[in-house]
């Protein structure tokens, strides 16, 4: 299959094949070493579309492709947040997925661009994402895209992402 061949949308959470897209998707990464290696829970799959549809500033943007050109081979997950400096929405990048078998074939590009589409049509000033250390591969990706480390001033270093969980 050719990145050609590879359909890439917007979610649209109503319809079923969209839905067992992104959930399918989502417990792919999450079984990942890169996702943490769990599956996701019960309550997770049983509720994540309808979280998702219920929440305005969420979206999801699919790719598919396969011999029939209808698998789900990819998934971004997008939310959006506020920047209180530049006092304008901004998109956080929650999750990043590209199947195994079709890795290499910049379908997590043509993704992240259509993300970025939508996110200056909602009047964002940025994207933002976060990624472990360790995964070269999406940190290649993201900055061929233009992503890079976050840092106001040189002299203080580059922001870390932390999480308390509650």
């Amino acid at each position: 299959m050719t990145a050609s061949e590879i359909r890439v949308c917007q979610a649209d959470y109503g319809r079923s094949d969209h839905a067992d897209a992104v959930v399918g998707l989502l417990d792919a990464y999450a079984r990942d070493p890169m996702g943490g290696a769990q599956a996701l829970s019960d309550f997770a799959k049983t509720n994540l579309i309808a979280a998702l549809a219920a929440r305005p500033h969420a979206y999801s943007v699919l790719a598919f492709g396969g011999p029939d050109g209808q698998t789900a081979v990819g998934l971004v997950n997008c939310i959006e947040g506020f920047s209180t400096f530049a006092c304008l929405p901004l998109v956080n990048v929650h999750d990043v997925v590209v199947l195994g078998g079709y890795r290499g074939q910049r379908i997590g590009e043509r993704m992240l661009a259509l993300a970025e589409e939508i996110a200056r049509q909602r009047g964002a000033c940025k994207l933002t994402l976060e990624v472990l250390q360790g995964n070269a591969g999406a940190i290649r990706l993201y900055q061929r895209v233009g992503f890079a480390n976050y840092q106001l001033d040189p002299a203080m270093g580059h922001a870390q992402f932390w999480q308390k969980w509650l």
